[in-house]
């Protein structure tokens, strides 16, 4: 087909199955796939809720879980300007199961319909649930939409990247997060006889050249099975987030909490905290809690949970550290400040701690601390001054700094 017949074909109207060569182009090819209701637990029961607390993005105020489109598109490419869609997969949830509708582009003059049917699509559900589309599947259909001068406006919907979330929650664990290991590893689904994803452009390719059909099957096998997992990811995410205490590993209860605490779920992250500290992550869990309470002004709560971890031996020399500055700037305590700096010292001089690149600095902090604080009972003590009411009889500096101007961080 020359230039002018392809451009004579995208014009084309009503619908059909391929043409040959020199005739036009009518409409793409349509797969359905459809999957019984119980291979996606609790898909019902998602909540608007439960999604603001997993992502940051705009969720409607009620949201049916029927009313989310999860998307997955298969391309000759990773990128470019020559980087096309030729397969296009929507799922989502019905009164009977889950359904999955594929458009395939055939040959190049069939984009226009495969983008038509896209745009339909989306534009029947309130929320798009996608692995990367951020960075990869909306910017290129978005492009495409554009090269065939079609409204994109289609595109423009609340939009859950799984994969942003689901590196929050797993990546420190597992390290990469790609969908086929979060399947084995997270879902207990490893794949069988999968294409891999960087088979299928040359796949493609090789189908244009043939017009074999049987080599597209196992990449609409690939997509469908993509489409499907997004929303059992989905959904088993949301059960975790409900139900942080079914979470097996602390690393993944404290990343969790993190999460929380940068939507501003405060109360979710803190229990969190709260249950990573019974495993392996406790010291950083604790840290974590412990400074969550600070942030807040609740400064006689933090200073109980790093009493709590120098009872435990976990945090190292930091627990010591916070007492001191607690002691030093809220209780205007100098004198268990400088026991809780000494004690400190004592623990960073141990061999073990040696292995780290930092020791030295801290231990000149603290040598300081130790030096400032001496200073400050010895005024205290010529001013006549008990330790303890120098906040009462304001003879202390402003709090965090000393005479020469030196600080803390904020307590």
């Amino acid at each position: 087909m020359n230039l002018r017949e392809k451009l004579r074909a995208v014009g084309g109207n009503g619908g059909g199955q391929k043409a040959a060569a020199g005739e036009v182009f009518t409409d793409c090819r349509h797969f359905a796939v459809y999957r019984p209701e119980e291979e996606f637990p609790g898909a019902r029961e998602l909540t608007a809720e439960t999604l603001r607390m997993m992502s940051d993005r705009e969720i409607p105020e009620r949201l049916d879980p029927r009313r989310i489109l999860y998307l997955d598109t298969e391309t000759t490419g990773l990128g470019g300007s020559g980087t096309v869609a030729f397969l296009v997969g929507m799922g989502f949830l019905t009164d009977r199961g889950f359904e999955v509708h594929q458009f395939l582009m055939r040959d190049y003059p069939e984009e226009p319909f495969l983008l038509k049917h896209v745009a339909n699509g989306l534009g029947k559900f309130d929320v798009l649930c996608t692995f990367n589309g951020t960075t990869f599947d909306v910017p290129l259909l978005e492009s495409r939409f554009l090269m065939n001068r079609m409204d994109r406006s289609c595109l423009e919907m609340p939009h859950i990247d799984l994969l942003h979330l689901c590196r929050r929650l797993w990546k420190l664990r597992l390290g990469r997060c790609n969908l086929g290991r979060l399947e084995e590893i997270i879902l207990g689904k490893p794949r069988t006889d999968d294409l891999p994803g960087s088979e299928v452009p040359q796949r493609y390719f090789t189908y244009l050249k043939t017009g074999q059909m049987s080599l597209l099957d196992d990449i609409l096998k690939h997509n469908a099975q993509d489409i499907a997992s997004l929303c059992v990811l989905l959904n088993h995410m949301a059960d975790l987030y409900l139900h942080p205490e079914k979470i097996r590993f602390s690393e993944d209860v404290y990343s969790m909490g993190r999460a929380l605490e940068r939507m501003n779920r405060t109360e979710n992250a803190r229990h969190c905290y709260r249950l990573a500290r019974k495993g392996r992550m406790s010291a950083p869990a604790g840290a974590a809690l412990a400074m969550s309470y600070r942030r807040a002004g609740e400064r006689e709560e933090a200073a109980a949970v790093w009493r709590e971890m120098i009872r435990e031996k976990r945090g190292g020399v930091t627990p010591y550290v916070e007492l001191a500055k607690y002691e030093e700037h809220i209780r205007r305590d100098a004198r268990t400040a400088l026991e809780w700096t000494e004690q400190a010292l004592m623990l960073i001089s141990e061999p073990a701690l040696r292995e780290s690149g930092t020791v030295q600095e801290s231990k000149n902090e603290l040598q300081y601390r130790r030096q400032r604080l001496m200073r400050k009972l010895k005024e205290l003590e010529k001013d006549g001054i008990h330790d303890g009411d120098q906040g009462r009889e304001g003879a202390a500096p402003a709090e965090g700094r000393d005479k020469q101007g030196r600080s803390d961080p904020p307590v």
